[in-house]
């Protein structure tokens, strides 16, 4: 899957919890500032990120993650 492909499906799993449009998710984005995501929103897409790439996300990624762009690049390296 090419990084483009992840930040695709990433985006479509952001917009399918939270009240943004698909346009307004971009690799720059953060999910608390801009994106309006709270702690539940953050579980909640990690186990959709879970099932939909098949890795298991693990706590430390967890901490460190703050904008989309920090998502995809652990999928990159690990999905």
């Amino acid at each position: 899957m090419t990084r483009n492909e992840i930040f695709n499906k990433v985006a479509q799993l952001i917009t399918s919890q939270l009240p943004v449009t698909i346009d307004k998710v971009t690799m720059d984005s953060r999910l608390v500032e801009d994106l309006g995501a709270d702690s539940a929103n953050v579980m909640i897409l990690v186990f959709d990120l879970e099932s939909e790439f098949g890795v298991e996300v693990d706590n430390d990624m967890l901490a460190t993650v703050e904008t989309v762009k920090d998502i995809v690049d652990y999928l990159e390296k690990n999905a």
